[in-house]
């Protein structure tokens, strides 16, 4: 499970809480560490991520934005078996969400088979709609993001 706290988000060095919710100079954001292999957590994940778009007013971008930030915390915990830290932000004209896990290994784009099932496509959904996407790597770890702009669906 996953739970929130409101908070104000700081200039400067200061960490933020892994779990928090911060509206500061027309900008929504919510943070929530997740557990490894908890998969219960994506759907509130998508709940979390619906609440602040609400605002947003994109009802197509954020159905959009549900699934492919479903699509890269259930990479992030089922391909990695480690703890994932996610982040959304809402500008008055975008939407950056961001996936953060602690293995160093790229995540692959690839083409499903046949024989794959349901499986496979997460990374393609994300390149076929989103206006941009991407792997940054960190000291431990990477971050898959997307980006959506503000615009019609």
């Amino acid at each position: 499970m996953i739970t929130g706290t409101l908070s104000v988000k700081k200039a400067g060095p200061t960490a933020e809480p892994a779990d928090s919710e911060a509206h500061l100079n027309g900008f929504a954001q919510f943070r929530r560490r997740l557990t490894r292999t908890d998969l219960r957590a994506v759907p509130e994940v998508r709940r979390a991520l619906r609440e602040m778009l609400r605002q947003w007013g994109r009802p197509g971008r954020a159905e959009i934005a549900e699934l492919l930030t479903s699509e890269l915390v259930t990479n992030a915990l089922v391909h990695t078996d480690q703890d994932a830290v996610v982040t959304a932000t809402v500008g008055p004209r975008s939407l950056r969400v961001e996936v953060r896990d602690f293995v160093a290994r790229r995540p692959r784009l690839r083409v499903p088979g046949a024989n794959d099932g349901t499986h496979g496509r997460g990374l393609i959904l994300v390149q076929s709609l989103a206006d941009a996407w991407g792997v940054r790597p960190h000291a431990v770890g990477k971050a898959v993001w997307f980006e959506l702009d503000g615009g019609a669906a």
